[in-house]
C-alpha cells in the first residue's frame, strides 16, 4: 500500500549495512523491554505488543511492553535515548517522535538522529481525509474549490498542534494554496467526535478509526493520504492524484540508545522482517489498512532523515511551534 511511498524515499540511497561481529554471544540474557511513549491503545502500542510477543520465542526471553506516555512522545523517547545501549531497551517511535518534534519544540530533550539507533521499520499507515456529509463535496477538487471560495472558513480538525493529523492537513493546503482554519483537539478521538457532530468541516484519520464511520455514512472519505490507493477503499483516490506533493503516511519502527552494538541492531532487524512477513501479521495489517515494508537498518535511517526535512519544511512554512 505505502510502497511507491517508501520506495521513492529509499531510492536515493545504497543500503548500508552493520558489520555482525561485535554482539555478544549472550544476549539477550534477561528480559527486553520495548517502551511506548504513548498510552495503552493505539496502533503503536498495538504493534509493539505484537512485536512483543512474537520476539519472545526468537529470542529466547521475555519481550515486554512498558508504556511512558506524555509530552507528545517525549518522556518515553527521552527514557529509551538516556538508557545503556545494550539492547535491553528499545522504543517504538514514529512519526511524531522522531521526525516531526524536532522541528516542534524548541527544547526537545534528545536528538531524534544522534541520539538513537534505527532498528527496525515496523509499519507504516495510511489515513482517509475526510469530511461531514453536512460539506456539499465529494472530490478533493470540490473541496478545494470551497476552500478557495470561502477562504478560512472551513475548519479542519486534528488530535493536536503539530500532530501528523494536523500537519497532513497542512500540506495539503501548502500544495493547493488554500486557507482553512485549524482546530486542535486533545487526542484523535475528540477530533473524531467534534467532526461527526459537525462542530468541523474535515480532518484527517486513520483508516481504521474512519472506516466503519465511512460505511455508516457517518462521514464521507474524499481521499487517502498515501500514494497508492487503498486495499480497503479501492475506488477511492489518494490526494497525491489531485495535490502531487502532499502525500504523507503515518509510521513507527524500533529505536535504540545511540551506539547499540550492530549484531545485536542487525539481530533485532531480521527478527522483526521476519515477523512483519507471518501470515498472522499480514492478516493483521490487512485489517488496520497498513503495511510493513522490509529496511535495512542503514535504510530506516535514510527513511528517518527524509522524513524530518519533509516535516521541518511544511513546520517552518507556517511557523508552527509548540511551547
Amino acid at each position: 500500500m505505502m510502497t511507491a511511498y517508501l520506495g521513492a524515499l529509499l531510492a536515493f540511497t545504497a543500503a548500508l549495512s552493520f558489520p555482525a561481529n561485535a554482539q555478544t554471544a549472550a544476549y539477550p540474557d534477561r528480559t527486553v523491554r520495548i517502551v511506548v511513549p504513548y498510552a495503552v491503545g493505539g496502533y503503536a502500542d498495538t504493534f509493539a505488543r505484537l512485536v512483543a510477543a512474537a520476539l519472545t520465542p526468537l529470542l529466547g526471553r521475555p519481550v515486554i511492553v512498558e508504556n511512558k506516555p506524555g509530552a507528545n512522545g517525549a518522556i518515553g523517547s527521552e527514557h529509551v535515548a538516556k538508557a545503556a545501549p545494550d539492547g535491553y531497551t528499545l522504543l517504538m517511535g514514529g512519526v511524531n517522535t522522531h521526525s516531526i518534534n524536532v522541528s516542534l519544540y524548541a527544547n526537545l530533550p534528545f536528538d531524534p538522529v544522534a541520539d538513537f539507533t534505527p532498528v527496525a521499520f515496523v509499519v507504516a499507515a495510511d489515513s482517509l481525509l475526510v469530511v461531514n456529509p453536512s460539506i456539499n463535496v465529494s472530490t478533493v477538487d470540490e473541496l478545494l474549490a470551497l476552500a478557495r471560495a470561502q477562504p478560512g472558513r472551513l475548519t479542519h480538525g486534528s488530535g493536536g498542534l503539530g500532530t501528523y493529523s494536523h500537519l497532513s492537513i497542512e500540506l495539503l493546503k501548502a500544495a493547493a494554496r488554500v486557507d482553512m482554519t485549524h482546530v486542535a483537539y486533545k487526542g484523535e478521538g475528540e477530533s473524531l467526535a467534534a467532526l461527526l457532530r459537525g462542530d468541523i468541516a474535515l480532518a484527517t484519520v486513520s483508516v481504521a478509526t474512519a472506516s466503519p464511520q465511512v460505511k455508516s455514512g457517518k462521514l464521507r472519505a474524499l481521499a487517502t493520504t498515501g500514494t497508492s490507493r487503498s486495499p480497503a477503499f479501492p475506488d477511492l483516490p489518494t490526494v497525491g492524484e489531485t495535490l502531487p506533493g502532499a502525500s504523507a503516511i503515518s509510521w513507527i519502527g524500533l529505536f535504540g540508545p545511540a551506539r547499540l552494538p550492530p549484531a545485536i541492531v542487525l539481530r533485532i532487524n531480521h527478527d522483526v522482517e521476519d515477523i512483519m512477513r507471518s501470515s498472522e501479521m499480514k492478516e493483521r495489517l490487512s485489517t488496520m489498512a497498513a503495511a510493513s515494508i522490509a529496511m535495512t537498518p542503514g535504510q530506516f535511517a535514510a527513511f528517518q532523515k527524509a522524513e524530518i526535512a519533509k516535516w521541518a519544511e511544511v513546520i517552518r512554512k507556517n511557523r508552527i511551534k509548540v511551547e
